[in-house]
């Protein structure tokens, strides 16, 4: 399985994201496209399965981008589990759904939000790739955002919540940018064991 990168761990406040070298390099990087023609390849198939796998492996992880772990494509994956109704948070989009066979992980290739709203708040925020610092990001409250699925067909996903503050989140690794680079309150804070 891959290894979840991890990001240099100091808040890269007015930054210019040059790193020099180092495996976490690929976070402070801009992804590339997929070609429409390549997305049911077997190595994206490959690409997107390591991704489900390592964002399993993460019992608080809602979602991984393909940087994430390693690779500089537009592809991000949020977890199904985000969508149940016994998951904090998730009860409000679970009601939209109400469907057990949405709670599947969905894939997002060539994400692009089209629109966001003008209303936003602070929210707590972490990163699988920058353990274990939390912040507060300002994120929209809904978002809007055009994507295809790993059947290369094109869809549009309206969220508000957790869901839009994940594309939010998501859409940002993409670009090379961590929460860390704009959250202020960023405090460690250590799993229980």
């Amino acid at each position: 399985m891959k290894k979840i990168l991890q990001a240099n761990q100091k808040p890269a406040r007015n930054a210019t994201h040059s790193v020099a070298g180092g495996e976490d390099r690929v976070l402070h990087q801009n992804t590339k496209d997929v070609p429409i023609g390549e997305i049911k390849t077997l190595k994206i198939r490959k690409i997107i399965k390591e991704m489900s796998q390592a964002l399993k492996s993460q019992s608080d992880g809602v979602a991984i981008a393909a940087p994430q772990i390693g690779y500089k494509l537009s592809i991000f994956v949020v977890s199904g589990k985000i969508f149940h109704k016994d998951f904090v948070g998730g009860q409000q989009e679970f009601e939209k759904i109400q469907n057990e066979e949405m709670l599947k992980d969905l894939v997002f290739i060539n994400p692009k939000i089209s629109k966001l709203s003008r209303e936003k708040e602070w929210l707590p925020e972490g990163c699988l790739s920058v353990r274990w610092l939390y912040g507060k990001t300002h994120r929209s409250k809904k978002a809007l955002i055009t994507a295809y699925d790993e059947n290369s067909k094109k869809f549009q996903r309206g969220a508000s919540g957790l869901l839009a503050q994940i594309f939010q989140h998501e859409t940002d690794h993409l670009k090379g940018i961590l929460f860390i680079d704009h959250a202020k309150d960023i405090k460690e804070e250590l799993p229980v064991k």
